[in-house]
Order: structure tokens, then C-alpha cells, then sequence
């Protein structure tokens, strides 16, 4: 199935006014938090302090230029990225299908919410086996997901309102126990760059640096939330149940004013909402494991991390202190595993409806619908079988495919940007240089992933 051609048309006219257009940024926020904000670094910080929490910043910095790429395509053409890569090669289509599934089936965020959700409600050891509360969560993504017409803004309200929750919880909470010789130690770990602990293994550290923010395809996403919201050639694109109709804006004095207004806002947006709320919010998290876990030497396993913090704080707060994380975590987990979900179900349906012939005869929302409720069922089944799986699924992890995705996907981005725009939406040398060394920088961790997963396999 071709790619249609695309369609000359001039750039819409931005509205005035930066917060009329808020919403693409704080719902990737949402998405980015409760993966390795949550998670992984305050594991890291219960391990190794703050050591490494130059690493987190530098993640965030790497995935910020990601997106502004991201966004530049999606703002000059209204096409999705996958739109880009499947015109550079169909070839490309099945791998970043491949990628998604794999990536993203094995359900350790909807389980991470379940649990700290029923330790919320019945407590940690109430009724209810693992499966049944993820079931519960999925319900309630489901109601989200398929009960509004239009997805994207419920999608928008809500996460905005649990990103508003987290903050003020995550402020509330390290006002209340955080130390002047923790502020030292975090500022001594944002100056140690490019130094890891000798126990600290080089992939691990990769892994964590991958998932500081979104990571792996999730930043593609933003391609879905920038058209949805009618930024750029986004507003030209009519039909938002999955059109693969993309436009070519025309080069004329006023496309380029408009164009540079379009861009200078995306820039802010994701400056702003993704890069300095992450960075905000991660570095919250690392002063709170680096209080309550790191001095008595606790590292939690990934999915009892909430409530282990929960019930370190309710020796400093009370039972009011356990209740406040469990509300900030649930949160946080919840716009994952709602803008995960949301977004995994878009992009496996926009690469299939959008490039085989049999996929097309079917409605877009069709393909969305069903795909979502196969991941809930499928990640429901995933958490009952859980302790059955074979060690060697879990080196299957998201950190390993969403490193080989950027690692494809970086470069054939740059390469889209530079030979599918218009001349003036193009990158400039200074920008094809960053991206290119991110490029780099991804490639390396692919090919050290491999390697190490390699021999693991091997070894079982």
C-alpha cells in the first residue's frame, strides 16, 4: 500500500497566547513519570545515593532534542513518524510493530499500580490476588479510553490533573524530609558527570538513562497528542480517527512567519512541560529515596517500591504520610499506564491501517479499540502467569527494545527531517549535529544491549 502523496497547503495561523495550546507536553510528562521517574531512580538512589543523578538530567536533556524533532515533522506535515519512516521504507514498518509489542506487553507498570492501588484500599495484604487489581486498573483505563468520543481530551484533562496531583504531593513530601546534606549529595551527583559506582554495570546505567522521561517508542507519541491538538499542518488533518493524509506546506513569506512561530512555541512547550517538569519531578524522587531509602540501606524490588516508601514514610508522617505517597504514586502510575496504553494502541494501529491494504478496509477506531482491549487482556493473563515465566522473558525488558527502537528510530527521524520538508522546516547544522550524536549515543546502547542480552541467553 502506497503512501499518499503530500498535499500543498499553507500553514495554519497560530493562536495567541502560550497556554490556549497546552496539553501535547504535559500529557507526555504524564507518560514519562511513572516509568523511570517512579522506579528506576529511586532504585538507583537506594543503591548508589545520588552518584548518578547527573545521568538522569543528561537523559532527559538527550530525549528533549528527540522531541523536537519529533515535533517538526509532525508540525510541517501532520503526519505521525511512523507516517515518515514507512515512507523512507516499508521495511521499517513490521520492526517497529515488532518493537511496540515486545517493548511494552509485559505489564510490570499496570502490576506496580494495582498493587499500590489495593495497598490504598484494602491495604497491602487485603483481599485480591495481583491479577484481579490490574484487572481493575485496565477497567478504569478502559472507561477513559473508550467511553469519550473524543479520546485525546478526556485523555488531556486527566493527565494534566494527575501531573498537578504528583507535583504538589512530590514538593509536599520533600519539603517535609528533605536535608540540607541531601541537597549536597544531589549537588555533588549533578556534578559528577560521566562517573558511574564501580557496582553500577554499564548497561544498567544505559537502561536507566533510556527511561529517564519517556523512552523507547513513547516519544513518538507525541507525534499523536501534537495532531490531535491541531498544532501546525495538524489542524489541516480533518479526520482524526487515523488519516494517513499528509501536507506539504507551501514556501512562501507567510508560511515561513508562521512556520517559526509554530516551532518557537513547540520548542517552549516541550522546554518547559517535558524537560524542566521531568527534571523537576525526577530529581524530587531521587531526594526522597535518598532520605528515606538510601540511609537504611533498603532497595526495594521495582514492584513493591511504592509501598515500601509508603511504609517508611508512615514512621515520619503517620498513616496520613503512607496515604499522601500512595495518592502521588497511584497517580503516577495511572497517567503511565493510561498514555502508555493510549498510545501503544495508536501507533500499532496507525502502522498497520496506514500501510497493508487489509488493514485499511477496516476503521481506524476499529483497530484502536481492539488493540487496546487485547493489551488489557493479554497484560491481565501476563500478571497471573507472572510467576511461571522464564527468567529469560524478563531480559525481554522494555529497557532493551525501547533502547534498539531509538536507536532505529533516531537516525531515520534526522534523516526524514532532512530530505522529506520543505527547505525552511529543515534542521539546521547545529540541530542535525545534536541529533546526530544522540543518534550515536543510542546506536551504542543497542549494540552494548545486544551484546549483554546475548550472552545472558546464551548463559540460561
Amino acid at each position: 500500500m502506497a503512501a499518499p502523496q503530500y498535499a500543498p497547503a499553507d500553514l495554519p495561523e497560530k493562536p495567541h497566547g502560550f497556554f490556549k495550546l497546552v496539553g501535547p507536553g504535559a500529557v507526555l510528562v504524564g507518560l514519562s513519570i511513572g516509568a523511570g521517574e517512579l522506579i528506576v531512580w529511586p532504585i538507583l538512589t537506594a543503591r548508589f545515593g545520588a552518584a548518578v543523578a547527573w545521568a538522569a538530567v543528561l537523559g532527559l536533556l538527550l530525549q528533549l532534542i528527540i522531541n523536537i524533532e519529533v515535533g517538526r515533522y509532525t508540525l510541517a506535515s501532520g503526519e505521525s513518524v511512523y507516517g515518515a519512516v514507512a515512507r523512507l521504507s516499508k521495511r521499517w514498518v513490521p520492526i517497529f510493530l515488532v518493537l511496540n509489542v515486545c517493548g511494552w506487553i509485559l505489564p510490570a507498570w499496570a502490576r506496580t499500580c494495582a498493587g499500590a492501588l489495593k495497598a490504598l484500599v484494602v491495604g497491602p495484604t487485603g483481599p485480591g490476588e495481583p491479577w484481579l487489581w490490574t484487572a481493575i486498573t485496565f477497567a478504569m483505563v478502559g472507561t477513559v479510553m473508550f467511553g469519550p468520543r473524543h479520546v485525546y481530551r478526556y485523555l488531556e484533562k486527566i493527565t494534566i490533573t494527575l501531573v498537578v496531583i504528583m507535583l504538589v504531593g512530590l514538593i509536599v513530601i520533600a519539603a517535609t524530609i528533605a536535608t540540607p546534606e541531601s541537597f549536597v549529595a544531589l549537588a555533588e551527583g549533578l556534578s559528577n558527570f560521566g562517573r558511574k559506582p564501580a557496582g553500577l554495570p554499564t548497561y544498567e546505567l544505559f537502561s536507566a538513562i533510556v527511561f529517564a522521561g519517556a523512552g523507547g517508542t513513547t516519544n513518538l507519541m507525541l507525534s499523536y497528542y501534537l495532531r490531535d491538538k491541531g498544532w501546525g499542518m495538524g489542524a489541516r488533518v480533518r479526520d482524526h480517527e487515523g488519516s494517513t493524509r499528509a501536507f506539504r506546506v507551501s514556501d512562501t513569506p507567510p508560511n515561513r512567519n508562521r512556520w517559526r512561530q509554530w516551532f518557537t512555541h513547540m520548542r517552549a512547550d516541550q522546554s518547559l512541560f517535558f524537560w524542566i517538569t521531568n527534571t523537576v519531578t525526577i530529581l524530587l524522587f531521587v531526594i526522597s529515596a535518598l532520605v528515606v531509602l538510601h540511609p537504611a540501606g533498603i532497595v526495594p524490588e521495582r514492584e513493591m517500591l511504592v509501598l515500601q516508601e509508603a511504609a517508611i514514610l508512615e514512621r515520619v508522617w503517620g498513616s496520613t504520610g503512607a496515604y499522601v505517597f500512595l495518592a502521588v504514586g497511584i497517580a503516577c502510575l495511572f497517567s503511565t499506564q493510561l498514555t502508555l496504553l493510549d498510545g501503544v494502541a495508536r501507533s500499532c494501529a496507525d502502522l498497520l491501517h496506514s500501510n497493508y491494504a487489509w488493514a485499511s478496509r477496516r476503521p481506524f477506531a476499529s483497530w484502536y479499540k481492539g488493540i487496546a482491549l487485547a493489551w488489557m487482556v493479554a497484560g491481565t493473563l501476563l500478571t497471573w502467569a507472572w510467576s511461571s515465566l522464564p527468567p529469560a522473558m524478563f531480559l525481554l525488558s522494555a529497557g532493551f527494545f525501547g533502547g534498539l527502537a531509538m536507536a532505529l528510530y533516531c537516525p531515520l527521524l534526522l534523516r526524514a527531517n532532512l530530505v522529506l520538508l520543505p527547505d525552511f522546516c529543515r534542521p539546521s547544522r547545529m540541530e542535525t549535529g545534536l541529533m546526530g550524536a544522540v543518534s550515536a549515543f543510542y546506536v551504542c546502547f543497542a549494540l552494548a544491549s545486544i551484546w549483554v542480552v546475548g550472552t545472558r541467553l546464551i548463559g540460561y
